[in-house]
């Protein structure tokens, strides 16, 4: 975290866990993977192999600290991933509203709403009616995005920051992207602006985040 970044917006937040599932990372897309994977994160015995039954009773039984399971391009683990099917999601959903005593939750990043993601993929679970709460995140302030670019341990000229605010329109995937060749070319001791070439090849595939933002 960045020193001027807010960190107290939790009651004791250094008791709170946090647990990272990337989907587009194909390991996750085996039930056995994935559920070892969180029982490791969670420093707890992982056999081999790993079912649902004994997750279910490990977490229930040992989970005792606040813990937050972020699930990231959920939408590409609903779509490609038949292992993880209504009755996995299933028990996800008893485990965080049933069995841990109020210590676990879920929060997923995705394109469209938890319920319209479930019937657009085929899934009818109830896991993806627990989601009272949807933010949708758009453009940082010129201020925030400032910040984010001056955060690159090479200070980058006022040239290129402003083409950077411009090209990526301050949605933060596009900034860190763009960002990151600066740095990147600043590190080899690049000289020419290869590096612009190579970022808008990087954003490509996110060009639809920047019509999205023009509406």
């Amino acid at each position: 975290m960045r020193p001027s970044q807010k960190y107290d917006w939790l009651p004791q937040p250094e008791n709170y866990q946090w647990i990272f599932v990337d989907f587009q990372d194909r390991r996750m897309a085996s039930r056995e993977r994935l559920l070892g994977y969180i029982l490791e994160c969670l420093n707890f015995k992982v056999p081999n192999p790993c079912n649902l039954e004994y997750f279910m009773d490990e977490v229930s039984d040992n989970l005792h600290s606040p813990t937050v399971i972020l699930l990231d391009e959920i939408g590409v683990g609903l779509k490609r991933c038949p292992q993880l099917d209504d009755e996995f999601w299933e028990c996800l959903r008893s485990l965080a509203t049933n069995h841990t005593r109020g210590n676990l939750a879920f929060i997923l990043a995705t394109h469209e709403s938890p319920i319209e993601l479930a019937r657009n993929t085929g899934h009818s679970s109830p896991f993806f009616n627990i989601f009272g709460y949807t933010a949708t995140l758009g453009a940082l302030t010129e201020a925030e995005a400032r910040e984010l670019i001056a955060s690159s341990p090479i200070a980058f000229p006022e040239e290129d920051v402003e083409w950077i605010l411009q090209q990526s329109q301050r949605l933060p995937l596009l900034l860190q992207i763009l960002s990151r060749e600066r740095l990147f070319s600043l590190e080899d001791g690049e000289t020419d602006e290869n590096w612009r070439e190579e970022g808008l090849q990087q954003i490509e595939p996110f060009a639809h985040l920047l019509d999205i933002e023009k509406d």
